[in-house]
This record gives structure tokens, C-alpha cells and sequence, in this order.
């Protein structure tokens, strides 16, 4: 009876270690070849649990411990020694990566983090050999805060957004207090990514007080570069946790199209104009005193004879035949009238011509 038993006993705990297989991660994790190191060495880190080619950042930064992630954000990392590495189809990478002190002091951890896709982080405790260590600042902020309700952005582009100002609008969300202390006064980071770049963080404190089971009404100025257009994400942040992202589309500042347009058009013509008044003023007069503006030409006055009976009985005048171009003496009209005048008038033809004796 009791062979039976144990031999049921024994079957049993073969089928569980079968059925179970191998325990598998929670979420992406990180292993360093070596805990500590100097500055000019390197470290072999490993990752298994990532997303499946995805491209990652290995940094060494300062004033973190993985519980409460990297405070003050890349700004305490070594950047200018950092690498990029993908995961494989399994979602697991290696690669050495060298050691260098960060900006700021220990207690440092080696960070890595996704760049593209969706966000997530490890962080590996890491000791620079020879760098200063400080303890780090309290945490007042307390509690845990998760968010609520959907973020928006409030607020919209005026005239001067549309000639090239700085876009700017007001991230909004309702966060509520999940943990057993009060948050007071908590800093946040917002953050503004264009594309596939990573995102800018910026820290902004909002003033008040969430007790543990309570919410509040969160709102932050979120603002970018003057003449930024195309599609953004805003991202918050808090205690190194990344709580919400928003997409923001920024459109194109058309006014300063128009503008540069205007002045293609207006200056060329602005100093063609005042080219052509100095030409006209250095230019100097024609022949006869006249110049290219005001030129006049002398009127002519042509009178055409007139006819009938009335016409026949009065001489044309040389005024009224005489060309502006002839004088008096050369009117080709004068030769003819200088012979004498034929008289028709009726005294003329009924009054004989008295002739004197012979």
C-alpha cells in the first residue's frame, strides 16, 4: 500500500515539473559581468525579457537605485558614453559596454531603456571605482500616483503661432493616490518627442497635497521650439515612471511662407523702382534741352479751305495756308499771290475802261 502511494507521489511531481516548464520573467531584466569597475574598463551587460528587436540604450548613470529609477533623468547619465543595442527574435541582447564616471555621484546603476515603441526600462546596480558617493536626497514626495483619466491638451494656436511662435498648450489628467503616505507638492517631467527621437524632459512641480485614496486635477504647461510643426508626443513622467503620453499634431506656421513670399515679391520691385528714379536723375538732358519724360512736340494747326460762293469771294489768308515749317516768304502758296490780285468783283464787269484820246 504504501509503494502505491509513494509511486502515485512520484508521478505527480513529474507531471507538475513538466506541465510548469521553466519560470519565466515578469518584465525585462538586466545582468552586468561585473558589479564594480574603473573609468577606461568595460562591463558585459546582458538583457532577457525585452520586446523582440527592439533598439535599446545602455548608460551609466548617477544619484539612482532601482527602486526609485534615475533621479534627474539623463541629465545624470554619461551620455557621450553611452551605446545602442537590438534584441533578438527572443528579445534577449549582450554587448560590452564602457565604464565612465556620470556627471553627478554615486550610487550609480547602469540604465537601459527602449528608444522606440513602447517604454520600458531596467535599471542594474553598478559601483564606478574611484567616484564620489553621496546619499540621496529624501524622498518627500511619497505615496504612488496612477492616472485616472485620459490626458488632453487644452488650448489652441493664435495669430502668432501661425507666424512662427513657440506652439504651447496645457497637458491635463486626474491622478490619484494608490499608496499609504500623502504626496505633497510632487515633481513631475514632461517630456516632448518629435518622430522616433527621445523624448526632451523638463521638471515641473506641482503645488498640493493627494492624500493615500484621493485624486486631484493635474495641469502643466507643456510649450515647444519657435516654428516646430509635425506630429509630437507628450509623455509624463513621475518617480522615474513614465504615467501617460499624448500624441499633439503641430501645424505648419503657413505665415511664414507668406511672408518670405512678400518679400521676393516686394523687395525686388521696391529697388527696381528707386533704380530706375536715380537713373533719371544722373541721366543727362537730349540735344534741344528735351529729356525721355516731358517731351512735347509743337501742335499743328491744319485749316482746310472752304467752298462755295463765300469761299470764292474772300483771298485765303497766309495765316490760315501758312505751315508751322514754312515761313511767310517760302509757303510754296505765296509764289502764286504774288502776281496781281484778279478783281471779280461786279463793279469790275459792268464799268468800262475809259480810254484817253489818241
Amino acid at each position: 500500500m504504501n509503494r502505491k502511494v509513494w509511486t502515485a507521489a512520484v508521478l505527480a511531481l513529474l507531471l507538475l515539473a513538466v506541465t510548469a516548464g521553466p519560470a519565466r520573467a515578469d518584465g525585462p531584466a538586466v545582468k552586468l559581468s561585473r558589479s564594480q569597475a574603473g573609468t577606461g574598463g568595460s562591463i558585459t551587460v546582458s538583457g532577457t525579457g525585452w520586446r523582440p528587436h527592439a533598439l535599446l540604450m545602455m548608460l551609466i548613470c548617477g544619484r539612482s537605485v532601482p527602486a526609485r529609477g534615475v533621479i534627474g533623468g539623463t541629465n545624470s547619465c554619461a551620455n557621450a558614453d553611452g551605446r545602442a543595442v537590438t534584441t533578438d527574435a527572443k528579445g534577449s541582447f549582450r554587448r560590452k559596454l564602457p565604464v565612465a564616471e556620470p556627471p553627478v555621484p554615486c550610487p550609480c546603476v547602469v540604465h537601459v531603456a527602449t528608444v522606440t515603441g513602447a517604454d520600458a526600462v531596467a535599471d542594474a546596480v553598478f559601483q564606478v571605482a574611484g567616484h564620489a558617493v553621496e546619499p540621496l536626497p529624501a524622498d518627500t514626495s511619497g505615496g504612488r500616483l496612477s492616472v485616472l483619466t485620459e490626458p488632453r491638451l487644452d488650448g489652441s494656436g493664435g495669430l502668432l503661432t501661425w507666424f512662427g511662435a513657440p506652439p504651447a498648450r496645457t497637458l491635463v489628467l486626474t491622478v490619484g493616490n494608490v499608496g499609504t503616505s500623502t504626496v505633497k507638492n510632487p515633481v513631475f517631467q514632461v517630456g516632448t518627442s518629435h518622430g522616433v527621437f527621445a523624448p526632451q524632459w523638463e521638471d515641473q512641480q506641482w503645488h498640493g497635497t493627494i492624500r493615500p485614496g484621493g485624486k486631484a486635477r493635474i495641469e502643466l504647461p507643456v510649450e515647444l521650439t519657435a516654428g516646430a510643426h509635425g506630429d509630437y508626443t507628450v509623455s509624463l513622467k513621475y518617480t522615474g515612471k513614465v504615467l501617460a503620453e499624448q500624441p499633439w499634431g503641430v501645424g505648419r506656421p503657413w505665415g511664414v511662407t507668406l511672408f518670405w513670399v512678400l518679400v521676393c515679391l516686394v523687395v525686388p520691385a521696391a529697388v527696381f523702382r528707386a533704380g530706375m528714379a536715380v537713373v533719371d536723375r544722373v541721366r543727362p538732358p537730349r540735344a534741344g534741352g528735351l529729356r525721355h519724360r516731358g517731351l512735347r512736340l509743337p501742335e499743328l494747326t491744319l485749316r482746310l479751305p472752304a467752298f462755295g460762293p463765300r469761299a470764292a469771294r474772300q483771298p485765303p489768308s497766309a495765316s490760315s495756308s501758312t505751315l508751322p515749317w514754312f515761313t511767310p516768304d517760302s509757303d510754296p502758296g505765296t509764289a502764286g499771290r504774288l502776281s496781281a490780285p484778279h478783281d471779280d468783283s461786279p463793279t469790275s464787269r459792268t464799268t468800262p475802261t475809259t480810254k484817253g484820246p489818241t
